[in-house]
């Protein structure tokens, strides 16, 4: 369980990283454009659409991101009642029931990139649009990793043997 954690807090420190450089990419251009239209009556054309795909992947990496801290969308009222083992049968059956529909949103995903990268259609200089939408069965992809750390770590709290203490 040691090297599966491990593994996931590289996996976070790498997200982590990639969040900061796409969202100062997002301030620094969003800047540059406002400061370009407003002074000089220009700016970069291919800017507005590049920013509008990092938030795209903004989105997606924050999500695998809060679904690494367990700060996904959840409702905690019934299981408030619940003892901790309880607690974690619960969340076994809930990150299952995610990994599933993370399995067949990626799966769409990865026919829909496949279609737009036959189609051959370009986003902004000469960058083909299926290089921008890689994010989303990625996205898809990462979150299922995230669930699937989080199912193993409440399989073990809910039905691994107590640690005894000396």
């Amino acid at each position: 369980m040691t090297l599966v954690r491990s593994l996931d807090r590289l996996l976070t420190r790498i997200e982590f990283g990639f969040l900061v450089l796409m969202f100062s990419a997002i301030v620094v251009l969003s800047f540059a454009q406002v400061v370009l239209r407003n002074l000089f009556d220009t700016g970069f054309l291919w800017a507005d659409t590049l920013i509008r795909h990092l938030v795209l992947w903004v989105g997606f990496i924050g999500a695998a991101l809060a679904a690494g801290e367990e700060r996904h969308i959840g409702i905690d009222a019934v299981t408030h009642f619940f003892p901790s083992r309880g607690k974690s049968i619960v969340r076994i059956f809930t990150y299952l029931f995610a990994i599933v529909v993370c399995y067949y949103l990626a799966d769409a995903a990865l026919t829909f990139l496949i279609d737009e990268r036959d189609a051959g259609s370009v986003i902004m200089l000469s960058i083909p649009t299926w290089i921008a939408l890689l994010i989303i069965p990625t996205g898809y992809a990462l979150i299922a990793v995230h669930f699937v750390v989080k199912l193993i770590e409440h399989l073990i709290k809910a039905f691994g043997k107590p640690v005894q203490a000396f």
